[in-house]
């Protein structure tokens, strides 16, 4: 007993001294989540410091949004709720008194881009924006006004774009070139938008992507027959979708990231077939040539994606 006394006072310090460490941590994350954003604008609303819309409309007319989503409703957990214009911009008495003294009110347009972003941050906390604080975008200094016009939108959802396509290839501008590749696309058809697949305002998928936890669970969304289980799985397949795909556009069949045979032959260089395409070449009296024509692999080896035949390791029709 004497013995392990020692062992048993370092165990109590030790102890002792983690729940030390975790009380303090979880005083400063209190602490922190209860200070102001830095620069965010925070309306001092006093009795009759409101003016209307009305009011600010006398100079500003050309800044009407009655029309918009912000005109038909203000969320009640505005630090100003239901009050137009003052919603967003604070009470403006003291800017009417000061006859216009843009040092009175708040103007999201000027603030820095957290600072501006909490202004929207109040009302647009869920669903899809629930995720938006620590968000690639908002990490990366991408805040709510860099996409979105309040009082002069040119597309659907405030966008400062035309379309989704247009505003997002501002910055992506290398993915959305793909889309007008030669093969079929259907973003470019209009059939689907970056939305369809990617939540930009936040996501706990990789990529921004809006269902599931993995490349290949967002592409079984709409692709369900792809998905299995199979009795015999295709490694590439398990691995990614996006392993022989390229989900924003290809000039190759099926929006396949490079032709066949050359897409197979990547990994497949040691089979009883051409092992490159340069053997079918080469070998013009030899019976593999006809392999690297026509649809090449595929021709024979269909259920690429995964068979439930007993006999079906070769991914064979």
């Amino acid at each position: 007993m004497h013995a392990s006394s020692p062992a048993r006072r370092a165990g109590l310090i030790l102890t002792t001294l983690f729940v030390g460490i975790g009380f303090v941590g979880v005083v400063l994350a209190a602490a922190t989540r209860s200070a102001p954003t830095a620069g965010a604008p925070v309306p001092q609303a006093q009795a009759g410091s409101y003016v209307g819309d009305d009011t600010c409309l006398t100079c500003h007319e050309g800044q009407a949004y009655a029309g918009t989503a912000h005109g038909r409703k203000f969320n009640e957990k505005t630090p100003a709720a239901g009050k137009g214009c003052e919603s967003c911009h604070g009470p403006g008495q003291a800017h009417v008194d000061g006859e216009g003294d843009k040092t009175k009110i708040i103007n999201p347009g000027k603030l820095g881009v957290r600072a501006a972003s909490d202004t929207c941050t109040p009302c647009h906390d869920r669903a899809a924006h629930a995720l938006w604080d620590g968000s690639q975008h908002d990490m990366r200094q991408v805040g709510c006004l860099n996409c979105h016009a309040v009082h002069s939108p040119a597309g659907p959802g405030l966008l400062k774009a035309k379309d989704q396509v247009s505003l997002c290839g501002q910055c992506h501008r290398a993915i959305v070139n793909k889309q007008f590749r030669f093969n079929h696309m259907p973003v470019r058809e209009g059939k689907m938008d970056c939305s369809s697949c990617h939540n930009v305002h936040g996501s706990v998928n990789v990529k921004l992507l809006k269902v599931g936890t993995s490349v290949d669970e967002s592409c079984w969304s709409c692709h369900a027959e792809k998905r299995g289980p199979f009795l015999w799985d295709h490694a590439p397949v398990s691995e990614s979708c996006t392993t022989c795909h390229d989900p924003h556009g290809s000039n190759n069949d099926r929006m396949l990231v490079a032709k066949q045979p050359y897409l197979c032959q990547r990994c497949h260089v040691t089979s009883r077939h051409p092992p490159t395409v340069y053997e079918g070449y080469q070998l013009q009296n030899s019976q593999n040539a006809n392999k690297i024509f026509g649809r090449s692999c595929v021709s024979c080896h269909q259920m690429v994606h995964g068979s439930n035949a007993p006999s079906g390791k070769a991914f064979l029709r």
